[in-house]
């Protein structure tokens, strides 16, 4: 059968998303994908991908001070025949070549403008066209958002979420409850409160260990240390937390703030950890509360740089949550099971993944 040929465009020079790396090791059968870019994904220790990071960062926020209306699309230079072209969270200027186009978030449409009136309609504009076949939200969450924002389009819009293989990596056999947090960026993913639920947990339950990985400040990394039951590492290879890291731990604990969607917490649940979480964007579609974890809710703004009152009651609600499963291990275990589950046959695995994106790439070259 010949192969349906997809040409990835990205926006950038340099991607290190974990949703198309998975595409690409673990494409369908009937796919063959064109302009593939091998990246790390999640955590790196890559100079040159940091810095990269930073100059899109600050683009973005200049843009937006300047107050300049700027749709996030991209002509695509093809010099090969394809059928069409997914584009990787932008949109497509192409107008003979049919496209689709996936997103964590709404707001990756635009490098500025998403909020005027002008940035909307310029973004209509462009997904009315009859190239633009299927508009793809990584979450129902999104997939509502992107709807709200624009009903005419409400046909093309699907949902094809997330997916990864379970890993080979075998779970490290030890006597203790070992805690788990992970994380390229301290404190918008909740690393301080984080580190004060460990501290409080390990101080008070004799047979529970903690392990954070994260670039910590060094005042924290000195006063947290005091305690020798939570072991530090700084930002590492992703290959080194998935043989080492996750396979030596029970409980993944990560407030995740500032996740549209967190890959880690897939991958929590591939190594068959229960997550305790805070709710947020699309945590609910992710964590199944009381099957694969717990998610804490929260009635206030939380500052993730600091610890006042607000952050003191999400760090209580973590604390009772993560004991709750210290205490009865057979719930940890059918957790497990669980995760492991959602992985393997569930909303995340490989298998349905790809049925969605078959069927959504047949549709389109009809």
């Amino acid at each position: 059968m010949k192969k349906i040929k997809v040409y990835l465009q990205y926006p950038w020079k340099v991607s290190d998303s974990q949703y198309y790396k998975s595409i690409i090791d673990n494409p369908p059968k009937t796919v063959s994908y064109l302009n593939i870019r091998k990246t790390e994904g999640m955590i790196v220790n890559k100079r040159s991908l940091l810095f990269f990071n930073f100059i899109k960062r600050q683009v973005r926020n200049l843009t937006k001070k300047l107050k300049l209306v700027l749709v996030n699309a991209h002509e695509t230079k093809i010099n090969e025949g394809v059928d069409l072209i997914h584009c990787a969270h932008c949109l497509s200027k192409n107008k003979n070549i049919p496209w689709v186009a996936d997103f964590e978030s709404w707001w990756q449409m635009w490098l500025s403008g998403g909020d005027k009136k002008k940035g909307k309609e310029k973004v209509l504009e462009i997904l009315k066209r009859k190239q633009c076949k299927k508009i793809i939200a990584w979450t129902p969450y999104e997939k509502d958002k992107i709807e709200k924002m624009f009903p005419q389009i409400k046909n093309k819009l699907e949902v094809v979420t997330f997916a990864m293989p379970l890993p080979k990596e075998r779970k490290k056999r030890h006597n203790n409850i070992v805690l788990l947090y992970v994380s390229r960026y301290f404190y918008k993913k909740g690393g301080l409160h984080t580190l004060e639920v460990f501290d409080r947990i390990t101080k008070k339950e004799k047979n529970v260990q903690a392990i954070f990985v994260s670039n910590t400040p060094k005042d924290l990394l000195e006063k947290y240390s005091q305690n020798n039951k939570i072991k530090f590492f700084g930002l590492m290879p992703h290959s080194e937390i998935k043989k080492k890291i996750f396979p030596a731990a029970d409980i993944f604990v990560y407030p995740g703030y500032s996740d549209t969607f967190g890959f880690v917490f897939v991958e929590a649940l591939s190594f068959g950890l229960p997550v305790v979480t805070v709710d947020g964007f699309s945590r609910k579609y992710i964590i199944e509360d009381e099957k694969t974890g717990y998610i804490v809710n929260k009635e206030k703004e939380i500052d993730p740089d600091k610890i006042g009152e607000a952050e003191e009651e999400i760090i209580q609600r973590l604390v009772g949550k993560t004991v709750k499963l210290i205490k009865n291990k057979k719930l940890i275990n059918q957790m497990s099971k669980n995760c492991i589950e959602e992985v393997k046959n569930g909303k995340f695995s490989i298998t349905k993944r790809n049925k969605k994106l078959e069927k959504i790439y047949m549709e389109v070259i009809k």
